[in-house]
């Protein structure tokens, strides 16, 4: 959806004077707070106790944006680790950017020498200075690591797809409470302040009932020389080079895999699990982190490796993963439990030949419409109706006169913003968190705060109650959408979600339960469905075409 700029801000308008009319007594004490905006919104304080001594394991593009981005008040950065030479200069360094600014800059050159490297995860687990660690290397090392540092009594928080495979997902949660050590995951959205106002204003019931929502991340790397996750062999770093012929003991088949990790399935999640996962986390929270009830969809390779499409660079490629992605989850109304037709739809997709609307979501309700652009911005506009006229060009406010008695949207006519929308836009950074910082605020302050008791009554302290925002079990909802959503499209099938699969306890399973469901499609169809080695969609049969 493309907007005029006049119309972006009365969507930025109207999303703070909902917000400000709806949590005006909470903003009146955000100014009374001194730990940050994060621990306002999301109820934690200043650490009490020193820092936390902190281990990075993976100083590659994730590590070193969590590096830039995190809270010296709360977390003692003390040692880092990389296999790849060139990480472990580039941490240090930074890649001359805000994104990654590098430890010299962020912390100050005396500050930075003081910190140890490691070449190796297994040199930095045997430091009994680090209390806990920040995982951030490629997906397949996820699991292996987590459950490596947990017995090594570190505290975890692993960047997000949680693990490989559910499975494995399972095992990290049962060596987490074990070990009775924090296990946090990087999904961010969950201490964006941005994504909690907009979440507050859906639970409000603001947008009435929610039926669609469509999330895409649209890139395009369709250019001579341009590929987002690729490096050919010729810009591989050569202090790299020393690693040729010794990756595997680092869980690496070679070092094409290492380094392109994201291409191949042996090493990565795919379009769906790398920026998927994020999305579907989003809508995830808008829907009251419900668990899914089936999910469809279509993945192919229908750009890179096909002579006579794109430069002649793009035609001979060996990535695994699919180039674009389009899948149909299926979740669960309010009313689901007595009408199994209350559903809501929500569609993803992921391109790489096209970026004209790049990366959000869209909510749509029966009663208004938010748009969250790149987690930079909300934007909120009403459906035309009894209480006024509606769409992109309707200033709106909020009335406490909703069909059940609850807040609704109503329109109006003027050119400003209202004093409460100022005021909940007046407590926004001028430059909006992604969540990075809140996320490892929180980690650390639960690690002080808890003080070894993190399982009480046998269970992780709940969101609810001030819990960590993305628990194991949390993260565990999010991995299972990604990895059902890239096997829903592998075997071409729609694939129901088994409530099994979401408890850390049972040994049940997608990656076990999803290839019996498709032997069963494959024989019912006579092979034209369910074939698990596809990469595209299966030919149309003859009878099917039209002329």
């Amino acid at each position: 959806m493309h907007l005029t700029p006049e119309q972006e801000q009365i969507g930025n308008d109207n999303f703070y004077d909902s917000v400000g009319e709806t949590r005006r007594e909470f903003f009146a004490g955000v100014g009374a707070v001194t730990a940050g905006l994060g621990a306002a919104y999301f109820g934690y304080s200043k650490l009490k106790g020193d820092p936390v001594k902190v281990g990075f394991i993976g100083t590659g593009d994730e590590g070193n944006i969590l590096i830039t981005e995190h809270p010296p008040e709360y977390m003692d950065i003390v040692a880092v680790a990389d296999a790849r030479p060139s990480n472990r200069k580039r941490v240090f360094e930074g890649d001359g950017n805000e994104h990654r600014v590098g430890l010299r800059k962020k912390l100050g050159a005396e500050a930075a020498a003081k910190i140890k490297v490691y070449e190796s995860a297994d040199e930095l687990l045997a430091d009994d200075e680090i209390e806990a660690v920040v995982i951030a290397v490629p997906l397949n090392m996820h699991a292996p690591l987590a459950i490596q540092a947990l017995e090594a009594g570190k505290h975890v928080l692993c960047e997000k797809l949680m693990a490989k495979t559910v499975g494995d997902c399972k095992a990290m949660i049962r060596a987490a409470r074990k070990a009775n050590k924090l296990l946090a995951v990087g999904h961010q959205r969950h201490y964006s302040v941005l994504y909690d106002n907009a979440n507050h204003l859906v639970q409000q019931g603001l947008l009435g009932d929610i039926k669609y929502i469509r999330a895409q991340w649209h890139r395009n790397s369709s250019f001579p020389g341009r590929d987002a996750w690729r490096k050919p062999k010729n810009r591989w770093p050569k202090a790299d080079l020393v690693l040729d012929g010794k990756t595997e003991k680092y869980g690496y088949e070679d070092l094409d895999h290492l380094i392109n990790w994201r291409l191949y399935d042996e090493t990565g999640g795919g379009l769906m699990g790398e920026l998927g996962s994020h999305q579907m986390d989003a809508a995830s929270i808008f829907l009251g982190k419900v668990h899914p009830v089936a999910v469809s969809g279509y993945g192919g390779t229908n750009f890179y490796g096909i002579e006579g499409v794109g430069p002649k660079d793009k035609w001979v490629d060996d990535r695994e993963i699919y180039d674009q992605i389009f899948t149909t989850f299926e979740f669960p109304g309010q009313h689901y439990h007595r009408d199994s037709d209350d559903r809501c739809v929500v569609t993803y997709s992921s391109i790489t030949t096209n970026r004209f609307e790049p990366y959000g979501e869209l909510v749509y309700g029966s009663r208004g419409t938010l748009i969250m652009k790149a987690e930079k911005e909300a934007l909120l506009y009403k459906e035309a109706g009894p209480t006024g006229g509606g769409g992109p060009d309707q200033r709106l406010w909020v009335v406490n006169a909703g069909e059940a008695g609850g807040p609704a949207l109503d329109s109006y006519e003027t050119t400003a913003p209202s004093a409460a929308g100022s005021a909940a836009a007046s407590t926004m950074p001028d430059k909006i968190s992604r969540g990075y910082t809140e996320e490892m605020e929180h980690f650390c302050y639960m690690i002080r705060e808890q003080a070894g008791d993190y399982y009480p009554g046998g269970n992780p302290v709940p969101p609810s109650e001030g819990g960590l925002r993305c628990n194991g079990e949390i993260a565990m909802a999010d991995a299972i959408m990604a990895h059902t959503a890239n096997m829903a499209m592998r075997y071409g099938i729609r694939i129901p979600f088994e409530q099994s699969w979401f408890d850390w306890q049972s040994d049940e399973v997608p990656e076990k339960s999803v290839p019996e469901l498709a032997a069963k499609v494959k024989e019912a169809s006579g092979g034209k469905i369910g074939d698990p080695n596809r990469k595209a969609a299966p030919s149309v049969p003859d009878e099917m075409k039209t002329a």
